[in-house]
């Protein structure tokens, strides 16, 4: 059933929005999970090099070179009464459940050379099959309302959904905190039964949305057939190109802060149990503060508040470079919860209108093309996010081998001014200059409102 204008700008329902946000839930968790943990059990139970790890993660990302562009073009293509964007999701469950689990469930008995194997494929595994539900889930979301801040809401209460799934992945963490101390064995059944769980609840979400979301008609079909002319359309795309040129720095300084939040912990602070709660610092305020940049959007200007977000999550981390000098681990502590809990705030903030921007990028490449490949766009946009973890999850494995780390014991000085280099001034000079270039965007409400006419005037002409 085609939607009507009226539907298309007004606000969507709630329980669209729940549907739409349901699925992120799992997928936090699994992404906090394998993004956090995986280095750690990796080197710390596994006792896999921190650098063969790196490699591992590296090469997730050149294969995401195809995997990425490969589905986004294909969901834009996809034809059928089931919809562009929920086959890619439904199709995505089972692939999902297994190789999560795979990911934890390494056999005991595997010799050196075939445990970095399993790890190899699991892992890449793992972030190839979640671009199969991802990158068509993030589509759907730019089609569900062409209103400028309703987009804004939409993608905040999705932010929100994920930041929750991410809050309860924490629990879990403590779980495997405290199995870490009856030994390796414990741990690697632990992880299995974490994973097996929350694969069956990431299905029934992923299910749940499949179901209760539709999707436009109108828009199927609306795509160039050949797949290097719709990238190439990315790339001609000026807003878009500064937008992949900013997501790319931006993100470079990301990936160490989430590989490295655990061994900041315990290796720096000196604090490990306290991993959790330092997680959590930064989790809820990014979830809670969603209803707080929804209305400051409106007030201010999505471009303005992102602007704010990058500046705002550079300083908090960047703050974090002074932990090894502290004396205590109680002033070491503190001082991390406080600046996480800034850096929260900015990820709030960063969540809620960053997509919602790239949804305004993708309605100005159909007032040029006329064609809608919202699959392409978020592609491409997802491609230089990992590529960005990718290469900075290789130099920190590096960095972290070349400087002196020994797994599970105390470290130098210089092992800890290392660590927490990486976690601080690097990601403050990314989002530095990451935020300087994005203030040469120019596609503002009022620039939006005037491609916005010319496209609803070519639509109620069809």
């Amino acid at each position: 059933m085609n939607t009507t204008l009226e539907q298309r700008r007004g606000r969507v329902p709630w329980r669209t929005v729940f549907a739409y946000g349901a699925p992120t839930v799992g997928a936090g968790y699994m992404y906090l999970l394998v993004g956090l943990y995986v280095m750690k059990f990796s080197t710390d139970v596994l006792l896999i090099a921190p650098a063969v790890m790196g490699v591992i993660f590296s090469i997730s990302r050149v294969w995401d070179a195809i995997s990425d562009p490969l589905v986004g073009y294909l969901s834009d293509r996809t034809v059928g009464s089931f919809g562009r964007r929920r086959t890619w999701m439904a199709a995505s469950v089972i692939p999902i459940g297994a190789a999560f689990v795979m990911v934890f469930s390494p056999p005991a008995d595997l010799s050196e050379a075939a445990l970095i194997g399993w790890m190899a494929v699991a892992v890449i595994g793992f972030y190839s099959v979640m671009t199969v539900f991802f990158v068509p889930h993030l589509s759907l979301g730019a089609e569900l309302s062409d209103d400028y801040h309703e987009r804004s809401r939409l993608f905040g209460i999705r932010h929100a959904f994920y930041t929750f799934g991410s809050i309860l992945c924490l629990a879990s963490f403590q779980v495997l905190i405290w199995a870490e101390d009856q030994g390796k064995a414990v741990v690697r059944q632990t992880a299995l039964e974490l994973a097996i769980v929350a694969t069956v609840v990431m299905a029934l979400l992923i299910g749940f949305a499949v179901i209760r979301l539709r999707e436009r008609v109108e828009f199927q079909g609306r795509v160039n057939e050949r797949p290097f002319r719709a990238f190439a359309d990315v790339v001609r795309n000026p807003h878009a190109r500064l937008l992949i040129i900013v997501t790319f720095i931006e993100n470079v300084g990301s990936a160490a802060i989430g590989v490295l939040t655990l061994y900041v912990a315990q290796y720096v602070v000196g604090a490990a149990a306290w991993a959790p709660l330092i997680i959590l610092s930064y989790m809820i305020p990014s979830a809670f503060s969603v209803p707080l940049w929804i209305p400051l959007s409106r007030r201010y200007g999505k471009k303005q508040l992102w602007f704010f977000s990058m500046l705002l999550t550079g300083v908090s981390f960047g703050g974090m470079f002074v932990l090894p000098f502290l004396d205590t681990v109680d002033a070491r502590l503190i001082t991390m919860i406080v600046l996480a809990v800034f850096a929260g705030l900015a990820a709030g903030c960063g969540g809620t209108i960053s997509a919602s921007i790239q949804g305004d990028v993708i309605d100005y490449d159909e007032y040029v093309t006329g064609e809608r490949k919202e699959g392409t766009y978020f592609a491409a946009w997802n491609f230089v996010y990992k590529c960005a973890m990718g290469a900075m999850l290789m130099l920190t494995g590096f960095v972290l081998q070349a400087a002196g780390f020994v797994p599970n014991e105390v470290q130098s000085m210089q092992t800890q001014i290392a660590i927490v280099s990486l976690y601080s001034l690097f990601p403050l000079v990314c989002y530095a200059i990451g935020a300087m270039l994005f203030r040469r965007f120019k596609l503002n409400e009022h620039a939006y409102a005037e491609i916005r006419s010319v496209l609803d005037a070519r639509r109620a002409s069809v």
